[in-house]
Parts: C-alpha cells; sequence; structure tokens
C-alpha cells in the first residue's frame, strides 16, 4: 500500500492547521493543493490494488 512518510504527514496537517486559520501563503496553497493531487493517486492505486486481490 501506498502512503506518506511521516514527514510529508506531518507538513500536510501543519499546511491544513493554517487553512483553518486561513493563515496559508500562496506558495503553500500550492503546495498542500500538491500533496492533495499525491494523496487521491494514492488512495486510487491503493483501491486498485485492494481490487486486484480480491479478483484473485
Amino acid at each position: 500500500m501506498f502512503k506518506f512518510s511521516e514527514s510529508l504527514q506531518q507538513r500536510m496537517e501543519q499546511l491544513l492547521e493554517k487553512k483553518k486559520a486561513a493563515q496559508l501563503m500562496a506558495e503553500e496553497v500550492a503546495e498542500l493543493d500538491t500533496i492533495g493531487e499525491l494523496d487521491r493517486i494514492f488512495t486510487h492505486i491503493n483501491a486498485m490494488m485492494v481490487a486486484e486481490d480480491a479478483n484473485q
């Protein structure tokens, strides 16, 4: 299964906290968007792997 490293997970949580407080700078918005896209990709790949295992 694909998952974030501990440091990337912590960074995402930091950025989400700053977003809640409306304190994100423009480059942090882009960083959070990129991490979010990576999260969607990992979720999709993991779902495909689970489905493949279920079909065997």
